[in-house]
């Protein structure tokens, strides 16, 4: 018989990556930065400042999907099993930290977890509720993967915080891997453009290039699984994207 080191005995780290549940913009298909107006946001949103971090809610359907997906996503023994999470980090923004308690309120108790805006989303600055055609005419040929929003977050600076986050859950990994400390998954509940350049970078892929983030489309309350070949670190994947999500 074969004896294999204690390391290859382990389940295969993961990270849970979630987007919020619907808020009324991504209901009509809209993003912050691209399509909506600002009379819209007046008659939807509470004030919106020019940091790009405006907060929205669920909207009570998108509630009511995320407590459905959690029945079936989130126990003991389910594909989120709250005893492998050694550390979950959610957006502070409120769609992102009512889909997290949402997730696990039917439990007795909720996962270890951070608040934090290491995971919040894209600042978008001055671009902030215009519509892509009013930013692009500002700026003709604009591409956020490519140039950023002025007046907020650059691509380099996004590939920053991120590459910050995608460091500290390999640290998580690394330790359940090869020192058997812990537990085997992070979750991470944040937001569209954010998750998007999450899995590109976790995949290595530069944000700047304006290509990677644009490969992967992330839908409200939908689940992306990254993982590695071969039990590396050095070998990440993408094991799947939009599980659970509804369908358009």
């Amino acid at each position: 018989m074969i004896a294999f080191p204690p390391r290859m005995s382990r389940p295969a780290p993961r990270l849970f990556l979630i987007r919020h549940g619907e808020t009324e913009w991504s209901q009509i298909g809209l993003t912050p930065c691209k399509l909506l107006r600002a009379d819209y946001l007046q008659a939807c949103l509470r004030p919106v400042s020019k940091t790009g971090r405006s907060d929205i809610l669920l909207t009570s359907h998108g509630e009511e999907q995320v407590k459905e997906q959690a029945t079936v996503l989130v126990g003991e023994g389910r594909p989120i099993d709250p005893r492998n999470i050694c550390m979950a980090f959610v957006s502070p923004r409120t769609r992102a930290h009512r889909t997290f308690h949402l997730l696990f309120e039917h439990l007795p108790k909720f996962p270890d977890h951070l608040i934090t805006e290491e995971v919040r989303e894209w600042d978008y600055g001055d671009y902030e509720g215009l519509v892509r055609q009013e930013i692009l005419s500002r700026k003709p040929g604009w591409d956020i993967w490519r140039d950023g929003c002025v007046g907020g977050e650059s691509a380099e600076e996004m590939q920053d915080r991120v590459d910050g986050v995608v460091a500290k859950i390999r640290e998580y990994h690394r330790k359940w891997l090869e020192d058997g400390k812990g537990s085997q998954d992070v979750l991470i509940v944040a937001h569209g453009h954010f998750n998007r350049a999450l899995i590109a970078r976790w995949n290595n892929f530069p944000l700047t290039t304006g290509i990677a983030g644009n490969h992967f489309n992330v839908e409200p309350g939908g689940v992306a699984i990254l993982s590695y070949n071969h039990r590396s670190l050095d070998e990440p994947a993408l094991d799947a994207l939009n599980l659970y999500a509804h369908a358009k």
